[in-house]
């Protein structure tokens, strides 16, 4: 791939950071030498997540003499995919690596990650084979969520997990994170067209301080599973998700109204005594809901889609086109590639 001098770099380390004064000298240090040492034209940009410690005030001395690291402050914590959007907010290089800051990813990865990009793959996502972490409470529930998300997905990885990863600019752009949904970036890329690989990457033990992440992060994982699947498989029709359960409550409501019947006219038995009528009304009920939830969905899909002028599909490539209308020019220009 061409890296001819730009105005632009080439890479841009993206590192969220919450209270690690004790990381920031050797993460800065390992850092810079990834870039020195492989001649990459880089940026570093570090988020402070609203540390409580001397975290910013090393950072901010560090910049002084270093004009490749760009700073962010949260005035509190808001979170690790907070931290991350910030960070690419104010990333300018071509491709993105975010890591974390407590310095078990190591940056000597990340070449790695880069001749998978020249490969011709859009995201390389990072695989810590031998992970370096307590069984129990982190690679157990990992290995779980993992097996999860790509059953779900059908993106099969094996650690979405790792921060470590590389993506081209051109993925990142349309995806909005929230919740923790940063992990979910190679499903969202995957999903439209982009080529997702996967590279096994040194993971080494936390030397300071504790993990700031619990066995109840799963949990949170799961749920957001559960809306990027939403948003990925009926995202743009609602209506059909809503529908079918609405086509399956009002079968349920009339096998359940055919079973009064039948106990009725078949076994005497008197409606009002008959619970399947209760189910049956129940389901009816639940039926007339899910269709007009389906409804409302779609009204509001359509005023995000049209409001935002955000298309629902997106453009790897244009040539000889013309004539495209004003208002999908704006939205699709910075979407090609």
């Amino acid at each position: 791939m061409d890296r001819t001098v730009r105005s632009d770099p080439y890479v841009s380390l993206v590192i969220p950071c919450y209270n690690e004064e004790e990381s920031v000298h050797e993460l800065l240090a390992e850092a810079f030498a990834v870039l020195d040492d492989n001649t990459l034209d880089g940026e570093i940009v570090i988020v402070d997540d609203g540390s409580r410690d001397r975290t910013w005030e090393l950072l901010a001395k560090y910049a002084e003499t270093e004009p490749r690291l760009k700073l962010v402050r949260f005035r509190r914590n808001y979170g690790q995919t907070a931290a991350m959007v910030a960070g690419l907010d104010h990333a300018t290089g071509e491709i993105i690596i975010p890591l974390d800051a407590d310095l078990q990813n190591d940056p000597k990865s990340i070449p790695d990650l880069l001749a998978k990009i020249d490969e011709g793959y859009d995201v390389v996502s990072g695989w810590r084979k031998n992970r370096q972490d307590k069984m129990v409470s982190r690679r157990i529930p990992s290995m779980i969520a993992n097996a999860i998300i790509s059953w779900v997905s059908g993106v099969k990885l094996h650690d979405y997990g790792c921060t470590l990863k590389a993506y081209r600019r051109e993925v990142l752009d349309p995806v909005q994170l929230y919740g923790e949904m940063h992990r979910f970036i190679p499903v969202y890329a995957s999903w439209s067209g982009a080529k997702v690989t996967e590279v096994v990457v040194n993971h080494r033990a936390r030397k300071y301080g504790e993990s700031k992440y619990g066995i109840m992060r799963t949990f949170k994982v799961v749920l957001d599973l559960l809306v990027v699947k939403f948003l990925g498989t009926w995202g743009t029709k609602p209506i059909y998700f809503f529908g079918g359960l609405a086509f399956f409550f009002f079968g349920a409501s009339g096998l359940s109204a055919f079973y009064t019947l039948y106990e009725k006219y078949v076994h005497n038995v008197w409606a009002h005594r008959n619970p399947f009528l209760i189910i049956a009304v129940f389901m009816a009920l639940i039926g007339v809901q899910s269709l007009f939830f389906g409804l409302l969905a779609e009204i509001a899909i359509r005023t995000y889609h049209e409001s935002q002028s955000r298309p629902i599909y997106w453009v790897r490539e244009r040539k000889n086109v013309k004539g495209l209308r004003r208002r999908v020019e704006d939205a699709l220009g910075a979407m090609s590639g």
